[in-house]
């Protein structure tokens, strides 16, 4: 006869593999489903390996208000938790967790921005060249996340509008960003040499 958490331990990576099937069904990027992955798995050791249908909002506002005042997480990091824990609820067990309006939130630290002046851009575009020199001329440029970026087809680059397509961005939507003037003159002559060696 095995205990409740010799059932928990046994079931815990079954339903693992099944939060990453429905993460994947729905389009998260990698890092959203190794994140979802990681708090869901904490969530589960932090109640001594229960199964989270076990459990409900009771047991999840314990684990988030746990983060904020023993682990002192920032409110990003708590928010992050709770999307995890409210998608393993809606998504994966078709749960639905009452609002918990007591959980002990992270407070938010506040900082001003940090700017680059142009001429620290200048500068520190002037460290690289040709695909790398594009490549974070385009993050700067168009604030592209290095993703977005790396798989930037040349289909999607509108030359005549100065404007890029970005393709199945954050929360698998299309958006259009800008193309700055100085990498698009470095872009374009690099696909005409490009066609000139094929």
């Amino acid at each position: 006869m095995t205990s409740g958490n010799d059932a928990g331990s046994t079931r815990a990576p079954r339903l693992l593999q099944q939060v990453s099937d429905t993460i994947r069904y729905h389009h998260y990027s990698k890092r959203t489903e190794e994140a979802y992955i990681q708090w869901i798995r904490r969530f589960i050791y932090f109640h001594n390996k229960q199964h989270p249908r076990d459990m409900g909002a009771e047991q999840v506002k314990a684990f988030l208000t746990h983060l904020a005042v023993d682990r002192k997480v920032s409110a990003s990091t708590q928010n992050q938790a709770l999307s995890a824990l409210l998608f393993l609820y809606k998504k994966v067990l078709e749960v639905e967790l009452p609002w918990m309006d007591d959980i002990v939130r992270a407070k938010r630290t506040r900082h001003l921005p940090v700017v680059f002046t142009r001429d620290e851009v200048r500068s520190l575009l002037a460290q690289f060249d040709g695909t790398l020199w594009m490549i974070y001329s385009l993050i700067y440029g168009c604030g592209m996340r290095v993703m977005e970026c790396v798989r930037l087809r040349v289909k999607d680059i509108d030359f005549s509008y100065n404007q890029i397509i970005i393709r199945d961005a954050k929360g698998n939507k299309d958006r259009v960003t800008v193309l700055p003037t100085k990498t698009k003159g470095i872009i374009a002559d690099s696909l005409i040499k490009s066609k000139g060696d094929a």
